[in-house]
């Protein structure tokens, strides 16, 4: 009955059976250690963890002992436990990066969500494997090497938030954490069947993560429900006086995401469809089969579907608007200026000298030692940028939608080995505009994927518009039930 009970629990459903005394806190995080020990250092060897909280055990027994005393929870997360992406600083715990440059490093404080989620009552269970300094999408790092996609190992679990994404999607942690600055929350959501969030810039703090770059960075959930997803963002969100951008969400109402009664039904709401973010080739029509689908189950929820023929390219955004390896040099330095003298290293080039990063990132590290912020190029980019946001804006007035939908990658995930390719995450990234990825469905099962490759379904909206795509999602959710769970995963005897 007790495995039962903890197989891939909810936070609602925890807090009942915490409080009603059936399940203690204790006993869920021995349950994801469980997991950890045999899926991620064993069986199929996932990879995706770089280290564990080795007070979780201590953390849980305490909060436990104020359930029993009070009656009450501590926080809204109470006794969650949590992955984080390792580039979330931690002031008890190494953060790295995912860098053997950072390696042995413990920051001297807590970021702003870090400290966010500890006040709410959540446990840090474990630091995550991501692509080193975030900066690729396939979450291979020098300090750990390669994650792998639970739904096929032979595969990538994207990026490059893929630590994270593989532990929850095999269930070796309650909800986890990301940071996305092109895809990297999104992507793996798509590729591990999770509900993920990039929400408006400016609604969470940046202050006390390892930055790609503060035009575009933030941070978001990966969880295996929107409920879940919809708490996560209560908590992370909100003012932060040391990161300014956050002064733009002091006004709005954050607090209230998961309160909202799921919808029954999207009738009189529209939602357009991008038609120019999908595929037209073969290797395409998996994909686009899978997300036409998840399209039919907001139809027959009563939304208005809507084409929408502007021509956007992603890859035009990535490579010509994007503003990610312009900031590189001068954010991360900005990161590595102000950590204290025992750090290793204090900026990107004395991180190149010292050798420590993975081969596949070295490229990208020197080039980005010749762009800057406020050069006649970087100026550029951000005139398109406004430009973007702009159509953007204009799209969603033309065509009367209050989402849009199309398939967060329009291939498969990669194998491993490989690179992403038409990954169309970067539309919000480049104008901060938010969004929630909902898994669609799987492509056919095959020898090294028996329940199929997971495909994710991308649904935006306008600035400040959380509330509006978490409903979207959540009932959304409910009536696809796109429930194929992990098969190298399986539930521990």
């Amino acid at each position: 009955m007790m495995k039962n009970l903890l197989t891939r629990l909810s936070v609602k459903k925890f807090h009942q059976l915490l409080l009603s005394g059936e399940l203690s806190c204790r006993e869920l995080v021995e349950y994801y250690l469980r997991r950890i020990e045999a899926y991620d250092h064993a069986g199929p060897c996932l990879n995706a963890l770089i280290l564990l909280n080795p007070r979780a055990l201590e953390e849980a027994d305490a909060i436990d002992a104020a359930v029993r005393k009070t009656g009450r929870l501590t926080g809204k997360l109470c006794g969650v436990p949590v992955i984080l992406k390792d580039n979330v600083n931690t002031s008890d715990l190494e953060t790295t990066a995912g860098s053997e440059s950072l390696r042995g490093f413990t920051p001297d404080d807590d970021a702003f969500i870090t400290k966010k989620l500890r006040a709410a009552g959540a446990i840090i269970l474990a630091k995550a494997n991501l692509h080193e300094f975030a900066i690729w999408g396939e979450t291979i790092s020098s300090i750990l090497g390669q994650t792998l996609n639970p739904y096929d190992l032979t595969r990538t679990p994207g990026g490059s938030s893929g630590g994270t994404g593989a532990a929850i999607a095999a269930d070796m942690g309650m909800v986890g954490i990301g940071t996305d600055t092109i895809n990297s929350v999104r992507s793996p959501s798509s590729a591990c069947s999770l509900v993920g969030i990039r929400p408006t810039i400016g609604m969470v703090s940046r202050s006390g993560i390892v930055p790609y770059s503060l035009t575009q960075d933030t941070a978001g959930p990966l969880c295996r429900t929107v409920a879940d997803a919809a708490a996560v963002l209560e908590v992370i969100s909100g003012y932060d006086k040391e990161d300014e951008e956050t002064a733009w969400c002091a006004d709005k109402k954050v607090d209230d995401y998961s309160a909202a009664v799921p919808e029954t039904t999207l009738a009189g709401k529209k939602i357009g469809v991008l038609e120019s973010f999908f595929g037209k080739k073969a290797e395409h029509q998996e994909v686009n089969a899978v997300v036409a689908k998840a399209i039919s189950v907001l139809k027959a929820l009563g939304a208005q579907i809507v084409p929408i023929k502007e021509e956007i390219n992603s890859g035009w955004l990535t490579a010509d608007v994007s503003v990610h390896l312009y900031d590189l040099k001068d954010h991360l330095n900005q990161y590595l200026q102000k950590l204290p003298a025992r750090a290793p290293v204090h900026s990107l080039e004395e991180i190149i000298k010292s050798g420590k990063f993975h081969a596949g990132i070295k490229e990208n590290l020197e080039q980005a030692m010749l762009h800057s912020v406020g050069t006649p190029d970087y100026n550029e980019r951000l005139v398109l940028r406004s430009q973007v946001q702009t159509k953007l804006m204009q799209v969603f007035a033309d065509h009367d939608v209050e989402a849009i939908v199309y398939p967060h990658q329009q291939q498969l995930v990669c194998e491993v080995g490989g690179a992403q390719k038409e990954r169309n995450g970067v539309l919000c990234s480049v104008t901060g505009f938010p969004s929630v990825v909902v898994p669609a469905g799987y492509s056919q099962p095959s020898q090294t994927a028996p329940a199929g490759i997971p495909i994710g379904m991308e649904i935006i909206g306008r600035p400040w518009s959380e509330k509006l795509l978490l409903a979207i999602a959540e009932t959304y959710e409910e009536k696809a039930a796109v429930k194929e769970l992990p098969p190298f995963t399986p539930v521990l005897e």
